[in-house]
């Protein structure tokens, strides 16, 4: 017996201990939010949270109010849901609260990519001076060639004037506008190395759709690999997608395109500065190219979907369009030259401005995450304070706390393409909730320092696509009675929501 107490005491002890570890015994002490660990000691509420992020949001929002701290697969997540008073989070401290601990965790999981320290500096210093400004003056003229390439290389064939092509909108669209970007970004075939300028595009038509087509696959697996729960077959498809990827836009393949962006060339650039390895290098030309090309084709697909689902907004973004290049002096004519649509033309679409940011109103839904580095307290925009754990995660899911708000929003689940325009046609920004002002009135870029830097690019990316839709083709729904499909409520968190099926249409030139 003497021998067999202090064994049972050990395994005592090491169970006290795992169960501790677990979350089971932890409490809500005085000044805090409310605590919800959920049924499953340390999953928490996990399974549920990634069944729909959405709705088990709401749920605890009218169970626990706009303030509340759940347990997620070992974390204690505490969930800010209250418009007014998200400045208290998007400008503490990076001492306090800091987004590169989680994003860090993230790019490893789901790139292979083991971030430096200063990663996030870098990025945000290239992308203001390569994809703003003039920068993104630069870009916006590769991503017109390159669209051009992709959607207008047989505008000379009469036949194709006359036929309507087929295809699924979600699916042309993502082709289109991840394939464009890619190209303006990581470079061209060489017109020398191919013999000719046409079979160099040939070329790059031909290299972008076999990249696209892979990076669907990786794509789809995309959520479930986020969070670490796919199995093992699928796991060793998304490590072979990692190395194709990392093969593809690799350092060495660089240096033997054209026309890569200064955006991408300088990130590149400073890696080697900072003596890492080439083969690391590779990994986070991966992380690049899905944040700048993962999110903007699904909201391309949002885009026309919306305009061609209410025709008094297809009729007023086609008339701004038109009404911008007769401005311009152009004319778009069969055999004419090709519309030479430049960021100057851009900037003047308010129209068609209002209507990209309804749709990313209601089709973008990041989940905004910080991990807790000290223990703070959360001052609320009504006076309350809520004392927040060392160790924690802080959270903001802001497509249900400000983007489908029916106070801040009216009608929210509705598309109307002049939400954001004042009566005169300016920019609107005045949103009031319990008659305060909302300055975070629509977040599908974040905000604060995870905010997304190539937002202008992105939205400049969706514009140009949009404008040549309008300029060069006809479409149409091919069930035009059918329902607007439902978001896939697997992806909630990601960005910008993709469609559970896609939809039919027909398209042709029209010139």
């Amino acid at each position: 017996m003497g021998l067999l107490l202090p064994i049972i005491l050990g395994c005592l002890a090491a169970l006290i201990g795992g169960l501790y570890l677990l979350g089971v015994f932890r409490q809500r002490r005085p000044g805090e939010p409310p605590l919800d660990r959920g049924l499953i000691p340390w999953l928490g509420h996990v399974l549920e949270f990634r069944r729909n992020t959405l709705k088990f949001i709401e749920r605890m929002k009218q169970k626990h109010g706009d303030v509340f701290t759940i347990q997620l697969a070992g974390f204690y997540v505490t969930f800010l849901q209250d418009p007014l008073s998200f400045g208290a989070l998007v400008k503490e401290s990076r001492e306090k609260l800091d987004f590169n601990k989680f994003a860090m965790e993230l790019v490893r999981r789901v790139f292979g990519y083991v971030a430096e320290v200063g990663d996030h500096h870098i990025l945000q210093l290239s992308s203001n001076k390569h994809l703003k400004g003039d920068g993104l003056e630069v870009m916006t003229q590769a991503m017109m060639s390159n669209l051009q390439n992709l959607m207008l290389h047989n505008i000379g064939s009469a036949a194709d004037q006359e036929t309507w092509m087929e295809d699924g909108l979600f699916i042309y669209s993502y082709n289109i506008v991840f394939r464009a970007g890619y190209l303006s970004l990581y470079g061209n075939e060489p017109h020398k190395s191919e013999g000719s300028e046409e079979k160099a595009k040939e070329k790059d038509r031909a290299e972008s759709e076999a990249l696209f087509y892979e990076f669907r696959k990786y794509d789809q697996l995309f959520p479930n690999l986020a969070y670490g729960v796919l199995p093992p077959r699928q796991r060793m498809e998304a490590d072979r997608l990692m190395e194709f990827f990392w093969k593809a836009l690799s350092v060495q393949k660089m240096k033997t395109k054209d026309n890569i962006s200064r955006w991408v060339w300088d990130m590149q650039q400073a890696k080697d500065e900072m003596g890492m390895k080439e083969s690391m290098i590779n990994r986070y030309m991966f992380v690049l190219l899905w944040a700048s090309q993962g999110n903007t084709g699904p909201s391309a697909f949002w885009l026309l979907l919306f305009l061609m689902k209410h025709p008094e907004a297809m009729a007023a973004v086609k008339e701004e369009v038109d009404k911008v290049v007769k401005e311009s002096g152009q004319e778009v004519k069969r055999d004419g030259p090709l519309l030479n649509l430049t960021r100057e033309m851009l900037m003047n679409t308010p129209v068609l401005d209002s209507a990209v940011e309804e749709t990313l109103r209601l089709t973008a839904a990041p989940l905004l995450t910080r991990a807790v580095l000290q223990d703070m307290t959360l001052k609320m925009a009504d006076g309350r304070e809520y004392f927040i754990r060392q160790g924690d995660r802080m959270a903001v899911f802001p497509y249900n706390a400000v983007q489908l708000d029916p106070e801040i929003h009216p009608d929210p689940h509705s598309f109307q393409y002049d939400r954001f325009l004042n009566p005169d046609g300016s920019k609107k920004t005045d949103f009031y909730k319990a008659g305060k002002k909302v300055k975070y009135y629509n977040m599908p870029w974040g905000a604060g320092v995870s905010m997304c830097p190539g937002r202008f690019f992105a939205t400049n990316e969706l514009k140009q696509f949009a404008f040549l839709m309008l300029v060069y083709f006809e479409f149409e729904l091919k069930n035009p009675n059918e329902k607007i499909p439902e978001i896939d409520f697997r992806r909630w968190g990601f960005g910008s929501m993709q469609p559970d099926r896609d939809v039919p249409f027909r398209y042709r030139l029209r010139y």
